[in-house]
């Protein structure tokens, strides 16, 4: 297979009936080379497969992946880089042991998230394990790709989505523009002002927004722009800055025109639920800006709702309701209540009380109803529908004007000491701004650091377009270089009139750097041979490398290496010393350390160096580390086998074997052993070595019969798990079998099922599967 799949379905090599219970580990995430900009950020995706989400993609572990629904191309994955950013090349990655493979995309960028431009065109890039794509530099917030096809997989495919800039050239953003303000010289014309934002360079242009898109552009040294928009429309306004680097300031504050119209339809695109729907027709076609798809609830369940969130309060002044006009429709009358919630209440009260509304196809197909109400959510009831059984909308359009609110930004971090080393105490900064017209009641913000979180600070109570400053101290982070994001009001606890624009990250990265210090670590660590078996005797080495700045003290420098079994118990320490300076950067000759006698079992190697004269406190941790030896047969897979005859029995199972015949229980067991369940009663029993939540059982019952066999835990029924013979048993010679009894001795008379538990059972629990009244046949 050329995907490399997850061990989703384990197989437990037991006798008769074996246990297979997953205890997984972790992969340690690669450190991303240079200023990956999408390290750590959010990501969007058409769709996901399984447990292989897109968020894989940015965790900086190249073992885990995303991948797309198969054979359903095209395909995108989309990373949101927090602010808009200069970038000029891709690195995408595939996970290092598949194999090569061609992906056909396309790379797109946007600074809205809504309008993208190509970067890159369409072309097939081939993955071996990697492609790394360079274009032309571009200023964007949003990088898109679009797979179309994958000569490896029905699907696309990405383990990094890596998102890089110039190499060199101004970090700084200019600042964000002031005072912006708005006059109607003329009917249809608006003409906004403001004053100049500054850089360490030059400012290059502005960028004017109107509804959160761009609506233009002007040069750095012009201040207004005119806009021209209906009379009728509401239209908010903000501006930002860029300089030539294609760094961009944070956005003035936002001045909103007022229409003659009552505003503009604040629905589309927001959150949407429904009391219930009938087949595809879901409450999301319902606010999607296209009457061709539409919401219908589930016929005979009056009354039906439909409930559009928009975020906070707003002044509404009519509701909107339409059906697809085309013709096929017929005219139809659909009776419903239109209700509100304001945003401090928890429940909804009347906004037009219930009535009968006329749609026809003839006259648009819609109705709109005139209402005056200041509310967060509206909902329709709807109780009757001659047209169909239940509610029907294609578009639910709120028209009004957002009321006044706060609306918390973040408009710059920083750290001290600005440059800092792995001992210094770090303290991050943030400016929070309320660039709403209403005042912000106090709240938190948090500074994430790497993608995760590293403190939090209070803010105060902010007065509309007031500014503070917050810092929280994080105290010393490990050499390498971190993207900082704050995130204003973290827990949601302030209604704000737009609740996407809390987050910012800083243009340029946390560069911590590496203390002046030895820094000693085991490396390797080996043992020969390198897969023992039960009985071997193997031979432990280990080397010590300095990867410090500074050479090590003179002198010994001890190594002890224990080895513990899976229940922590130390069965083999060994200890040795290398004596002398090793140079930074240097890693000694290895130390021979002794012997110990394998056993069959996981073990954890733990290695310690011992501190040195010259390794600063700091440095010190990674002296001990740990690696697992798997002694056994076969390879060391990452779920626990336990063999029928090795559990408890009871209840008259019987123990078969050992045999070396074919077609019979033994003889065809992993171990030539086997259990058998013959009557009521009758159970194996294991205790786990580690938490589970699956069950892989190896088993055999008589051909052409189907049953099941109850699973208990600790004394108590969990569950039954299936069994059928169906897929087992042949017969005849073993070059070319058939399933004719007919045809002589049988053979392949084992087959394997698998159960997910429903819950995770804790390491040192009691698995039984015994044969109860319910389950039918004999087993083993």
């Amino acid at each position: 297979m050329n995907r490399k799949p997850s061990l989703l379905r384990l197989l437990a090599a037991a006798l008769s009936v074996a246990l297979a219970m997953i205890g997984w580990t972790a992969l340690p995430a690669a450190a991303a080379a240079g200023p990956n900009l999408a390290a750590g950020r959010p990501v969007a995706v058409s769709s996901t497969t399984d447990v292989y989400g897109g968020g894989n993609a940015t965790d900086g572990n190249p073992s885990t992946y995303w991948e797309s629904a198969n054979n359903a191309f095209p395909q995108w994955i989309q990373v949101d880089l927090g602010a808009p950013a200069a970038v000029n090349e891709l690195a995408l990655k595939l996970p290092s042991f598949w194999e090569t493979r061609t992906q056909t995309l396309s790379v797109q960028g946007s600074t809205d998230g809504s309008s993208f431009t190509t970067l890159s065109a369409s072309a097939a890039r081939t993955f071996n394990p990697a492609a790394t794509i360079t274009f032309a530099g571009a200023t964007v917030r949003y990088v898109r790709l679009t797979i179309t096809a994958n000569t490896g997989w029905p699907a696309g495919q990405l383990s990094e989505f890596e998102v890089y800039g110039p190499g060199t050239g101004d970090p700084q953003p200019p600042t964000a523009p002031g005072n912006l303000a708005y006059t109607e010289p003329a009917t249809g014309q608006i003409k906004l002002t403001w004053t100049a934002s500054t850089d360490n360079v030059g400012v290059t242009g502005y960028d004017v927004y109107a509804n959160n898109t761009l609506r233009g552009s002007v040069a750095g040294n012009v201040l207004t722009y005119t806009d021209n928009q209906p009379g009728s429309a509401t239209v908010s306004y903000y501006v930002k800055a860029k300089d030539a680097a294609g760094n961009q300031s944070p956005a003035s504050n936002t001045v909103t025109r007022t229409g003659s119209g009552g505003g503009a339809n604040l629905a589309a695109g927001k959150p949407v639920t429904a009391s219930s729907y009938v087949h595809t027709y879901v409450a999301a076609n319902a606010n999607d800006n296209s009457v061709t798809t539409y919401w219908e609830g589930a016929g005979g369940s009056y009354p039906n709702t439909l409930t559009v969130e928009l975020g906070a309060n707003a002044d509404v002044s009519s509701i909107v309701v339409k059906l697809d006009p085309a013709s096929v429709w017929s005219a139809r009358t659909q009776t419903f209540q239109v209700l509100g919630r304001e945003q401090g209440a928890s429940g909804f009260t009347n906004v037009a009380s219930s009535a009968a509304y006329r749609f026809d196809p003839a006259t648009g197909n819609a109705v709109t109803i005139p209402v005056s109400a200041r509310v967060a959510d509206v909902r329709l009831s709807f109780t009757a529908n001659t047209g169909a059984p239940a509610g029907q909308v294609a578009e639910l359009q709120v028209i009004g004007v957002p009321a006044p609110n706060p609306d918390l930004t973040v408009t710059s971090v920083s750290w001290s000491p600005q440059s800092p080393v792995e001992t210094d105490a770090i303290t991050l900064s943030a400016v929070v701004r309320n660039a709403g017209s209403a005042p912000a009641a106090a709240s938190t913000l948090a500074f994430s650091v790497g993608g995760n979180k590293a403190g939090t600070a209070n803010v105060g109570t902010l007065a509309a377009g007031a500014a503070t400053t917050v810092t929280a101290n994080i105290g010393t982070k490990d050499a390498g270089s971190y993207p900082v994001t704050a995130k204003a009001d973290d827990g949601g606890t302030v209604v704000e009139q737009d609740e996407t624009n809390n987050t910012f990250t800083g243009t340029s990265p946390l560069v911590v750097k590496q203390v002046d210090s030895s820094d000693l670590v085991a490396a390797p660590v080996s043992w020969t041979p390198g897969n023992p078996a039960n009985g071997s005797t193997v031979t432990f080495a280990v080397a010590i490398k300095n990867q410090g700045t500074v050479a090590s003290a003179a002198g010994a420098h001890p190594i002890t290496l224990t080895v513990a079994n899976e229940s922590g118990t130390v069965v083999r320490t060994l200890t040795g010393s290398f004596s002398g300076t090793i140079a930074a950067g240097a890693t000694a000759s290895p130390v021979t350390l002794g012997t110990w006698t394998a056993a069959n079992g996981r073990y954890t190697v733990k290695t310690v160096i011992a501190d040195d004269g010259n390794e600063l406190p700091v440095k010190r941790a990674n002296n001990t580390s740990t690696q697992q030896l798997y002694v056994g047969r076969g390879a060391n897979l990452p779920y626990d086998t336990y063999e029928a005859e090795d559990g408890v029995t009871g209840g008259g199972a019987q123990v078969a074997g050992p045999s070396r015949d074919i077609g019979t229980i033994a003889g065809e067991a992993s171990g030539r052993r086997a259990v058998t369940l013959g009557q009521t009663g009758a159970y194996v029993e294991w205790t786990t070595k580690a938490d589970t939540n699956t069950l892989v059982t190896r088993f055999s019952i008589p051909d052409g019969t189907n049953s099941t066999l109850n699973i208990y835990v600790d004394g108590s029924f969990l569950k039954a798990v299936d069994l059928t013979s169906k897929y087992a048993w042949l017969y005849g010679p073993e070059a070319s079998p058939n399933n004719s009894p007919g045809s002589g001795a049988p053979r392949h008379i084992y087959d394997e099922a698998n159960v997910m538990l429903g819950t995770t059972v804790p390491k040192g629990s009691r698995i039984r599967l015994q044969k109860d009244p319910a389950n039918t046949t004999t087993y083993a």
